[in-house]
């Protein structure tokens, strides 16, 4: 497949991603009465991913976030030289969906960036108000284990058809975890396209939503090869045959 096609595909998920969990945030999440809260944007966000891997997985392999694709990378799934590209579209993605998402939003009288508009932060920008130390720490292991979750539902040995599923339903579970205390990153191509509608702290504190997601999917990407190892030819092949694959 052209890297052309790849990185479009790349670019429609991160879109799909960004403007469907962060919309849920700014358009759902507190709507008068019938809001629908952490658990309904965490949903929204691994619904978001679940659903591109699905329509645009075999086209591109379904990252739709630097962190995964530099982990793929690590983790010798995916080639360097591919790594640009993605990373590229992915951002232009994440700023596409804010964008869409920011003309919807800003339709509605009263509308204020002043709640953050979905950016990520710590301090006094965290949804808990977490400290810069504590939110580093849970974007790096939250993203280490994302990719965790990637590099096993994707792996040969795993069953096949079924890692969309895993990896959407993670997403959700880290989204769970994390919202209360940086409004989940793992992703930062999520993570800019917020924060360049929201300006100001949103930008200042970026940096900590590009370090600690491409430290956290780089680690997996050594770690998950090291415990899983590479898989046998011959019982791979015994495995996919009794499946009839």
């Amino acid at each position: 497949m052209p890297i052309s096609k790849r990185a479009t595909a790349e670019f429609v998920g991160t879109f799909w991603l960004v403007f469907g969990g962060c919309g849920s945030a700014v358009l759902a999440a507190a709507f008068p009465g019938l809001g629908i809260g952490f658990a309904g944007v965490a949903l929204a966000f691994g619904l978001t991913v679940l659903t591109m891997c699905f329509a645009l997985g075999h086209v591109s392999g379904g990252h739709f976030n630097p962190a995964v694709s530099l982990g793929l990378v690590v983790g010798k799934r995916f080639p360097a030289s591919d790594l640009l590209p993605y990373v590229i579209a992915q951002v232009l993605g994440g700023i596409a969906g804010a964008a869409v998402l920011y003309v919807i939003a800003s339709g509605k009288a009263g509308f204020s960036l002043a709640g953050g508009f979905a950016s990520n932060g710590y301090g006094a920008h965290s949804p808990g108000g977490y400290s810069m130390v504590a939110c580093l720490v849970a974007e790096i292991v939250l993203t280490f284990m994302f990719l965790m979750i990637i590099l096993g539902a994707t792996d040969k040995r795993a069953p096949a058809g079924f890692a969309p599923i895993a990896i959407g339903l993670g997403l959700t579970l880290i989204h769970l975890v994390g919202i209360p205390v940086t409004n989940t990153s793992v992703n930062p191509a999520r993570s800019t396209g917020p924060a360049i509608f929201a300006g100001g702290w949103a930008i200042e504190q970026l940096w900590l939503f590009w370090v600690a997601p491409l430290v956290g999917g780089a680690l997996a990407g050594l770690v998950y090869p090291a415990i899983a190892g590479e898989p046998e030819a011959e019982p791979d092949r015994l495995v996919a045959a009794a499946a009839g694959r």
